[in-house]
């Protein structure tokens, strides 16, 4: 493939002449890619590489005061509930021609200052969060030199940030409730991190279900771990320890889920028989484990699409309020619980 050399600036005309089409539709594949079919968007990004606009493009953007570029901060790219998120966030990015780059924040403490100097520097145009935890200072900045953020999937009202998410504090009293009809009354509940808010709202939804049938809350039924398989299977070992070992478990994630359900398995305990479980996420392995895991749908591919549209009516100069937005869940019932034994005998 022939390559303009690196002395010459190429233009627009340049990228036209070697994809076979008008500058207006070079233009409208670049800044509007959902306004022109597939097949020729194809051949304009194959002529901007062959020709080395690319370069080019990103310093007529950085003179307009643009990157076209958004940074997506996870919290742990390795966990799984993430992925369908980001791919509705990068399905409405890439429609309206922008760029998406993932930050992941778990130990990477020593990335603080690269995050924050991308936007100081204008390096991104905005900011999605997928949670509460903001792996830089922001207090200290003033934040009109600062990009729009949103956040996704928690809320935290101090940060003051427009926020999609579901109800987590209903979802988990309704997963609760689930447990309760079914003659559950030693119910458990493995929780993810402390700091976070969504766990703090999982968590006193179990509690006001528990309240709301008569049921005094044992803090021995209440384990803490993160969000890992490992957690679930350790806090898992714990509560069967205790002398009146939980017939249900409320997990504050499928992988914790999964993780106790494992570890019960091996442990000689037969699911759903012997233990109910419930998980939080509706993560595609939820359908895949034996039995399959009742759990808590979230709407994952319409939190992040919802969360770019809103940064981008920002990006648009629009107002937008720092409330909450929030999205329908659904209570998925599956293999992994069933009426207590007592209510069979």
């Amino acid at each position: 493939m022939k390559h303009y050399q690196d002395t010459t600036v190429a233009t627009m005309k340049d990228v036209a002449n070697k994809a076979g089409v008008s500058t207006a539709t070079v233009s409208r594949a670049l800044m509007n890619p959902e306004k022109v079919s597939a097949a020729t968007r194809s051949k304009v990004e194959q002529a901007v590489i062959a020709v080395g606009y690319s370069a080019h493009s990103i310093a007529r953007n950085a003179r307009r005061g643009e990157s076209r570029t958004i940074l997506v901060i996870v919290p742990d790219i390795c966990d799984p509930f993430f992925s369908e998120i980001i791919r509705g966030i990068e399905v409405v990015a890439a429609g309206h021609g922008y760029l998406v780059l993932i930050g992941d924040c778990a130990h990477q403490n020593q990335q603080d200052k690269s995050f924050l100097n991308m936007m100081l520097t204008r390096q991104t145009d905005g900011v999605v969060l997928l949670g509460s935890l903001i792996p830089f200072d922001i207090s200290m900045e003033d934040p009109r030199i600062l990009p729009p953020m949103v956040m996704a999937n928690e809320f935290a009202p101090q940060r003051e940030i427009p926020t999609v998410h579901i109800d987590n504090l209903t979802a988990a009293f309704e997963a609760v409730s689930h447990l309760q009809k079914l003659g559950h009354r030693r119910i458990a509940c493995i929780c993810g991190p402390e700091e976070m808010p969504l766990c703090q709202y999982r968590l006193q939804g179990y509690i006001q279900a528990l309240r709301r049938h008569g049921v005094t809350v044992d803090p021995q039924y209440i384990v803490r771990g993160d969000f890992t398989f490992d957690a679930g299977s350790q806090a898992m070992k714990q509560l069967m320890r205790l002398p009146q070992p939980p017939d249900a478990l409320f997990c504050h994630s499928d992988i914790i889920a999964l993780g106790a359900m494992s570890q019960a398995k091996s442990m000689g305990l037969r699911v759903p028989q012997a233990l109910s479980l419930i998980g939080f996420d509706d993560i595609e392995l939820s359908r895949y484990s034996d039995p399959q895991l009742t759990t808590v749908a979230q709407p994952r591919f319409n939190i992040g699409r919802e969360a770019m549209l809103l940064l981008l009516e920002q990006l648009q100069g629009k107002t937008v309020s720092n409330g909450s937005r929030l999205l329908d869940f659904e209570l998925k019932i599956r293999g992994s619980t069933a009426p207590s034994l007592r209510d069979c005998d």
